[in-house]
């Protein structure tokens, strides 16, 4: 439980949640202590609404009443995933295999949600370009057999070069050269037309990217996703328009 934010999470008892119509409640296995819950818990992150005392985690694993084992999310305040049970919209509970353990189950359903590709983020087609900013941590690699499944062409970009090699992406962005290097492959590679940005760097990276997208047109309106500790935001612009200095986002550190 978090009763003040600067003495942080502790035990206590709290009252048991009720789920509400369109909700079941989880007998919750293992949580996740990411970034975001520990901002969370002392009030840093964006999402925090002010309200004490509340439970922290935002996702987890568990079991539904009827027995199944499901990757839960955001379940409903002021409860959350690091207690016996919380309260949880169905619609936010995957069912998952039984060949992996609690603590992978936990895992890996939270890449695939930061990936986003095939759900939140715009419908990629065959064909069509995307480029991959952070390619090379768990959630980058994932979005890249994402796109490869549904037959688009690949831009990964990384810090490092055995990992980017590894994707076989069509093209590969080493971050680690210098600005004037990087401004200028990310220029050639805009020219060419890029229809969806999937970012989980944002920062530096982003800042080069940004100018080089601004200047070329594209066929349609381009999609910029930037992958963000608690959800995607999804921004429909004009590369040419250069819309991108209003826009919010929500960012991970560099890989």
């Amino acid at each position: 439980m978090v009763f003040d934010l600067a003495e942080g999470p502790v035990w206590a008892d709290f009252i048991d949640p009720q789920p509400a119509p369109g909700q079941t409640l989880i007998d919750v296995r293992a949580a996740a202590i990411s970034h975001v819950v520990k901002a969370r818990a002392s009030g840093r992150h964006y999402s925090f609404d002010g309200n004490l005392p509340f439970v922290p985690g935002i996702d987890g694993v568990g079991t539904t009443p009827q027995g199944q084992r499901v990757y839960f999310a955001f379940p409903t305040a002021p409860f959350g995933g690091m207690a016996q049970r919380a309260p949880v919209a169905l619609q936010n509970c995957l069912p998952l295999p039984d060949a992996l353990d609690d603590i992978e189950r936990r895992r890996w359903p939270t890449r695939y949600v930061r990936v986003g590709i095939a759900g939140d983020t715009p419908q990629l087609q065959a064909g069509e370009t995307v480029l991959i900013n952070g390619a090379t941590g768990s959630a980058g690699q994932l979005a890249v057999q994402i796109a490869r499944y549904l037959g688009a062409k690949i831009i990964a970009t990384g810090r490092n070069a055995q990992s980017l090699a590894a994707l076989d992406a069509d093209e590969c962005i080493q971050l680690t050269a210098d600005d004037k290097t990087l401004s200028g492959q990310f220029s050639a590679v805009s020219a060419a037309q890029i229809d969806v940005v999937i970012d989980y760097l944002w920062g530096h990276s982003a800042e080069l990217l940004l100018p080089a997208l601004a200047k070329y047109p594209c066929r349609q309106s381009g999609a910029l996703c930037a992958g963000g500790f608690r959800r995607w935001r999804r921004y429909r612009v004009k590369w040419r328009s250069a819309a991108f200095r209003s826009a919010p986002a929500d960012g991970q550190r560099d890989r």
